[in-house]
């Protein structure tokens, strides 16, 4: 009986751990970034289509920065465990340029959502001849 101790505590715990759900990361809400800009989305339906606004802390304009809407998708694969990869894009209303991030929500070791990004930003150019600096 000593032997299968071991083997009931193992059993107890792998069984134990199955009950415990691990935390799942929701686009739903504010985001704000290092740089003070900040996200809000409203909502995300059941395909993963989700709608928003931006309001960037930067840009290269002199414009009056206003609040932008965003559009995106979320993966809703079940393999994603909770921490989907996602896009969106910003038509800025302050700007002639659009941006698309792409990225996934983590759930760090304390319980924490996070969002890791990259983006790619597209302003207007008069000319095909300068499109070669019309992308970031």
């Amino acid at each position: 009986m000593v032997q299968a101790t071991p083997f009931l505590l193992v059993l107890f715990l792998a069984l134990g751990a199955h009950g415990l759900s691990a935390k799942k990361c929701n686009l739903v809400g504010r985001w704000v970034n290092d740089l003070g800009s900040n996200m809000t989305v409203t909502s995300v339906n059941a395909n993963g289509v989700f709608a928003g606004s931006y309001h960037t802390a930067v840009t290269a304009t002199s414009n009056e920065i206003k609040v932008s809407p965003l559009q995106g998708s979320m993966q809703k694969a079940p393999n994603q465990k909770g921490q989907p990869t996602f896009g969106f894009t910003v038509n800025w209303k302050f700007s002639e340029s659009i941006t698309v991030f792409t990225g996934q929500c983590f759930v760090d070791d304390n319980g924490k959502e996070v969002l890791k990004t990259m983006w790619l930003l597209r302003s207007h150019v008069d000319d095909i001849k300068n499109d070669w600096k019309a992308t970031r």
